[in-house]
This record gives C-alpha cells, structure tokens and sequence, in this order.
C-alpha cells in the first residue's frame, strides 16, 4: 500500500512512503534536509516497518520536539493501525 503523511514541526512537509508485507519501501521526504532524507530513505529500504518505527521513535532534531525521522515513525505507525 501506498501512504502519504503531512508531516508537523519539521522542515520536511510530507513524506511519502510503501508498506508491501511488511517491509519499508520507496521513502521520500518532500522537504527538509535533502541529503540526510535520502540516507534515511536508502537505509530504511526493506526493513521491517514496525522495527524501523520503533527505532526512531523520540528522535529530536535541535531544540525540537520531533525530527524528520520521529515523523517517519509516526507515519509508519499510523499505516500499521490502519
């Protein structure tokens, strides 16, 4: 399945993402530190989803709350339960 998630109190504004039998694939972040979002789309490619969530999980970024990684756990969070 294909999912797309607005993401809140970050530089990126929305990632886009797969979920096929429960590996990670295709992570785009639109937004936000190019280089670093695409590293973390290559790594998390065909990891398990609900590894990945939980491992990211309470990153922050700076003086945040949140981090373009804790919204990737977020969203992948919010694919599961649905």
């Amino acid at each position: 399945m294909k999912y797309s998630y607005r993401t809140q109190g970050t530089c990126s504004q929305k990632i886009d993402f797969e979920i096929e039998d429960g590996k990670l694939h295709n992570v785009v972040f639109t937004a936000g530190c190019n280089g670093n979002l695409k590293a973390i789309g290559r790594l998390v490619e065909g990891k398990d989803a609900a590894e990945i969530a939980k491992l990211l999980r309470g990153n922050t970024c700076g003086f945040k709350s949140t981090s373009c990684a804790d919204q990737l756990s977020r969203a992948i969070e919010k694919a599961l339960a649905e």
